[in-house]
């Protein structure tokens, strides 16, 4: 019987975006969780207790001269994705690179090359274009059963800016901020979606709180080489919510990890402005270990739960003939004969799933890498440019697209 050799895989950084990914790598046959490397004593001795067989690290250097290690998924801090990958790919490992994948096109440069000269695989993970509806939206772009695709537009409003937060996380200098760290989840799908070539894009991004000196807000329009168009606009500051707007979704307004409700965002705003959240104890209570990890990534409903707009928000592409969006438990698909509600046969987005698997055949079997670093590279382009046109209120001519394999998700 063939065995699916799984990859022996490590993590850096098990913060928050790692707790959602953990259970991925746990439940896969194709994955062997098999060390980890943190700073935080705490987190160290939490990963412990569960993975009580595996090897737990306090730093990246560490972890990566393990010589037993295959890859790494790196999830520290976003200024420290572009030297974790190349010391990675430097000790021979293959790399999963969170998103955003770098801060300037420069870091991602360096990753490709050292991945390239070390003979390893770089991919780029975690965002919602790995999702059942977008991939499901893909398909039925790519069949053309509507005709070319015309027009994408995208729209999130959510509670960003009320989560926890690091100071890094509001430091745009080291990639805070809603562009840097939920930009990639609305372009990494356009891009997806478009074909991966984007000719132009002009934007601009807000930073309108003086107690959250961050961007809280970013729009754009953009043109594809296609000739096809997008619109993206991702607002954080939590008052109107995206999710407000399907008539299913929760009459409390329930946003993003932690699930506030409209009143606790007027709770935490106030908190906020006097000065009086602990940052440091909120951000904590998310961590691999608290009741909020076993609530929201552990434990699995008898009954899916209807989808809601969240880090995504709302998406509505248009084709020639008709137009696609997300239903309440699959795709609404409009067309000449009228409008079909196809459900997903996997409604549940498992974070990290198809990008470990994608990992796994690329190594094992040698298949490509999709989502590779050139990939990865382009998707940072848009964030880059955004924030130039922002300054200068020009529009951006791009110049590191690359397309998307037409095979990709048939």
């Amino acid at each position: 019987m063939a065995t699916t050799n799984p990859i022996k895989m490590g993590v850096i950084g098990v913060g928050v975006g790692a707790t959602q990914i953990m259970p991925s790598m746990e439940s896969l046959d194709e994955i062997e969780l098999m060390a980890a490397a943190d700073v935080n004593p705490r987190v160290r001795s939490a990963f412990q207790e569960r993975h009580p067989d595996a090897r737990v690290y306090d730093s990246a250097s560490a972890l990566c001269a393990d010589p037993d290690v295959e890859a790494v998924w790196v999830a520290t801090p976003n200024n420290f994705h572009s030297p974790h990958v190349v010391l990675a790919a430097n000790a021979g490992k293959h790399a999963v690179s969170e998103k955003p994948m770098a801060l300037t096109i420069a870091e991602a440069e360096a990753m490709v090359e050292a991945a390239a000269r070390n003979g390893v695989k770089l991919l780029c993970g975690h965002t919602l274009g790995f999702s059942p509806p977008v991939m499901e939206m893909r398909r039925i772009i790519m069949s053309g059963e509507l005709g070319p695709l015309k027009a994408l537009n995208n729209w999130a409003f959510t509670d960003w800016m009320l989560q926890a937060r690091q100071p890094e996380e509001l430091d745009e200098s080291v990639g805070g901020g809603v562009l840097y760290r939920q930009g990639p989840h609305q372009l990494d799908t356009l891009r997806l979606l478009g074909g991966g070539m984007v000719r132009t894009i002009r934007g601009t991004t807000g930073k309108w709180w003086p107690e959250r000196n961050a961007v809280g807000y970013y729009s754009a329009f953009m043109e594809f080489e296609s000739g096809a168009t997008a619109t993206v606009t991702n607002n954080g500051y939590g008052y109107a919510m995206t999710a407000d707007l399907v008539p299913w979704s929760d009459e409390q307004g329930r946003g993003l990890i932690e699930g506030y409700t409209h009143d606790d965002r007027v709770r935490i705003r106030a908190e906020l402005k006097a000065g009086t959240r602990d940052e440091f104890e909120a951000k904590d209570a998310l961590r691999i270990g608290s009741d909020h990890e076993r609530r929201f990534w552990r434990e699995r409903p008898a009954e899916p739960p209807p989808w809601r707009p969240a880090n995504l928000g709302i998406l509505i592409a248009t084709c020639e003939r008709g137009d696609l969006r997300q239903s309440r438990y699959g795709l609404h698909v409009y067309k000449d004969g009228g409008v079909e509600d196809r459900p997903f046969a996997q409604a549940r987005y498992n974070a990290g799933q198809e990008d470990l698997l994608e990992l796994h055949r690329a190594v094992r079997d040698g298949a490509p890498v999709h989502h590779d670093g050139l990939w990865g590279m382009a998707t940072l382009e848009l964030i880059t440019a955004i924030m130039e046109s922002s300054r200068t209120g020009k529009d951006v001519r791009l110049t590191h697209q690359v397309p998307m394999a037409p095979e990709y998700g048939a």
